[in-house]
């Protein structure tokens, strides 16, 4: 507690978290101001008839809004379009020689890279609202349409609102950023999902109370069980976001201008989750996706393919009622990207150059395509254990509601992306906080050692 009653006794770190916390309420407020032309009781109403919705794609992209897209607010995008900006960025850089090149240039480079992130973000932020627009046009409650005046107005109204609230968003988090505490957009997707945790709290605790002379549905023990394992699931996640396997690394003795320079051991850090959340960013949608075209095979007219058809029935409905098939599947599409992402974004290559310039090298392996091919092996290895660890936390929360019949507002914060984007966030920006407090000869948040950063 010393440590956090000393965060605000240093003046510039005091003014960096006010700052940070004011731009959040700003976020927040965004994500309420209601889209105009929709009926707002209807979509809450569609939201919550849904159980596809509720608990499948559309749920969780609600989650990671904080609650916009239930309430159709101007910011239902919230900061997603700029986040996929910046994967389709980062892929292309691992393909297109123009965009690899202008990465390695250093910060004219990036800053290059960050302007064509917003254009791209631009375009994407028109693309999504108007697809938005047109669907919020065909939805249709209790005979009650969730837009009253469909038209050509009511899409460039949508499309003007939405991109203008992403855009803030965007530069708010920017903001942050710069000025205040932690990366501004990890903050505003960590928020959002805090953000339906008392709901989530509130939900749960009714399962332990007695309705209508009913005994209640959980007890004392269930209660002490999910403490538990909320113990148990936050460690194994912190342990997975912040594991690295360190590769020892020597640098060779040599004089430059008379001056003596080398000599050194350092280690080289690989990361055991290296695709972060990323996996099971990519295999939930794609799951979704690919179940929906399968559900919709006509089964009757084609009986061969029934079996086609009540394939992507279980897989459309496996985040709530999870079968054998969606959880097989589910795993190999993360397993699948976890090792994807590491083809895409570590190059063993160009790190086994970058030593062999620097005089740098691993003991007991021979510079130049010797020491890239122990990295891609030793690289292999680490990602498989943190792939599996990534499943185990992606499936926690579907067996919780199947299983355990925890509700999906509680289930989610143990597991899946969610878990893994505010363990992630925290820990980077209570290792920020922790930098001012070691300059200015104040303790940290730990006694002994330091928070590592998820880099390593």
């Amino acid at each position: 507690m010393s440590a956090f009653s000393n965060v605000w006794k240093i003046k510039e770190l005091r003014v960096r978290l006010f700052f940070t916390m004011a731009l959040i309420a700003l976020c927040r407020l965004i994500a309420i101001v209601p889209t105009p032309g929709v009926n707002g009781a209807a979509m809450t109403a569609m939201i919550n008839q849904n159980a596809a919705a509720a608990g499948g794609l559309v749920g969780m992209f609600d989650l990671f809004t904080g609650g916009a897209l239930s309430r159709c607010a101007v910011g239902t995008l919230s900061i997603w379009p700029y986040i996929n900006a910046s994967i389709i960025i980062q892929l292309m850089t691992a393909i297109v020689p123009s965009l690899e090149k202008m990465s390695r240039e250093g910060e004219p480079g990036r800053q290059k890279l960050t302007q064509t992130t917003r254009y791209l973000t631009l375009v994407l932020c028109a693309g999504q609202s108007f697809a938005i627009a047109r669907w919020l046009e065909s939805m249709n409650v209790g005979g009650a349409p969730v837009v009253p005046f469909r038209g050509f107005g009511f899409e460039v109204l949508t499309v003007l609102a939405m991109t203008s609230a992403t855009m803030l968003v965007m530069w708010l988090g920017e903001q942050i950023t710069e000025r205040g505490v932690g990366n501004g957009m990890s903050i505003i997707i960590m928020v959002n999902i805090c953000a339906r945790l008392p709901h989530a709290i509130w939900e749960t605790a009714l399962k332990f109370t007695s309705v209508g002379g009913q005994p209640a549905e959980f007890n004392v023990f269930t209660l002490a069980f999910l403490l538990l394992l909320a113990f148990v699931v936050f460690a194994g996640t912190i342990l997975l976001t912040d594991g690295v396997r360190k590769v020892p690394l020597h640098t060779a003795r040599g004089a430059v201008a008379g001056r003596v320079s080398g000599g050194q051991s350092t280690y080289l850090p690989l990361r055991v989750n290296f695709g972060g959340v990323m996996p099971i960013i990519f295999a939930g949608p794609i799951l979704a996706v690919v179940g929906w075209i399968f559900a919709h095979v006509d089964g009757d007219r084609f009986t061969y393919l029934r079996w086609l058809q009540d394939f992507g029935q279980s897989l459309r409905n496996g985040y709530q009622d999870p079968t054998a098939p969606y959880l097989i599947c589910y795993a190999l599409l993360i397993l699948f990207f976890s090792f994807f992402w590491v083809a895409t974004q570590f190059n063993a290559v160009r790190i086994a150059d970058d030593l062999k310039s620097s005089n740098g090298y691993i003991p007991g392996i021979r510079p130049g395509m010797p020491t890239a091919e122990f990295l891609d092996m030793t690289m292999t290895r680490v990602t498989l254990i943190g792939a599996v660890g990534l499943v185990l936390i992606a499936i926690l929360p579907s067996l919780l509601m199947k299983e355990g019949r925890i509700p999906y507002g509680i289930a989610s914060f143990f597991g899946g992306t969610s878990l893994l984007i505010i363990v992630g966030v925290a820990l980077d920006t209570m290792r920020q906080i922790e930098s001012y407090l070691v300059m200015r000869s104040y303790d940290g948040f730990l006694k002994h050692g330091r928070i590592r950063g998820r880099a390593g």
